[in-house]
């Protein structure tokens, strides 16, 4: 499968405060591959917010290249081309929703792209049924409970039709409840429609769902493999501060008691059943 974004050697520093110019991104080599499901896991910190801004052009490298379905993101004539591809969705969904009813809100990016009006009609529909708020179409999105409002906001992003959509942290304002209906949402995008997903995010059980986890540290990729794969260095992860799955740790805890176990059990039911197995072997 080819790749949708690329990153080369790329590198960034906020502008200089003070005469400090500190490395945010240093040396990040990227592929991501077009419909696949990808996680961006880390502390804040780390880079991984900085490195989705990249995506869609929001921040230009200070050093490297990004490519959006082969166009430079440095292209100043390729922005409208670029943002087209890849759509954000932010983590304060408030800061996205721009209108008082849902589905000229959902309208909104369609009609600023020159859409024809029959067309935005039938784009905001489809986006609001992808993303199970087409019961709401007709309400004011400020008394939308937080996981609905970001629903809204990634239907926004689905009625521009891009090819992929990258997701900063879109769960972490959210309660249990908001979080799994916003992770379903992600998760039928991707497997049903085939769009692409980047999903920033500091939560392992979402990272875990993905296809392929990449962890950032001090703005370099610290691992990149399958979840079972990454989630299985717990050592390795805890040298840049980052926890595993509990699944994972009591395998891992037992492993040190001399247990045989293995460690890519993520789920719950997988776990069990390696215990079940342990145990009655």
């Amino acid at each position: 499968m080819a790749a949708i974004i690329q990153t080369r050697n790329l590198r960034f520093s906020y502008p200089a405060a003070e005469g400090v110019t500190p490395v945010v991104l240093d040396g990040v080599d990227l592929d991501i591959e077009e419909g696949s499901f990808v996680a961006v896991l880390g502390h804040n910190g780390c880079g991984k917010s900085t490195l989705a801004k990249h995506m869609n052009a929001i921040l230009l490298p200070t050093g490297g290249a990004v490519y959006v379905d082969g166009m430079d993101t440095a292209g100043e004539d390729r922005l409208l081309d670029i943002r087209r591809t890849v759509g954000m969705v932010f983590q304060n969904p408030d800061n996205q929703i721009v209108a008082n009813v849902v589905e000229e809100d959902v309208a909104f990016a369609p009609e600023n792209l020159g859409v024809p009006p029959a067309e935005i009609r039938q784009r905001v529909d489809d986006a609001l049924k992808a993303v199970n708020m087409y019961g709401y179409r007709e309400h004011a999105p400020h008394l939308l409970s937080g996981g609905q409002k970001q629903r809204v906001a990634i239907a926004g992003v689905i009625a521009m039709r891009p090819r992929c959509v990258v997701l900063d942290e879109p769960t972490a304002m959210l309660d249990p409840i908001g979080r799994a209906d916003v992770l379903r949402t992600i998760k039928a995008l991707n497997r049903e429609r085939g769009v692409t997903v980047v999903l920033i995010t500091h939560h392992m059980d979402e990272a875990a769902q993905a296809d392929r986890l990449i962890v950032m540290a001090k703005g370099k990729v610290a691992a990149d493999g399958a979840p079972k794969e990454v989630f299985s260095q717990v050592e390795e992860l805890r040298k840049v501060g980052l926890t595993v799955p509990q699944t994972v740790q009591l395998l891992w805890e037992l492993r040190q008691e001399g247990c045989a176990l293995p460690l890519d059990a993520l789920s719950d039911e997988e776990c069990a059943q390696a215990l079940y197995t342990l145990l009655t072997s």
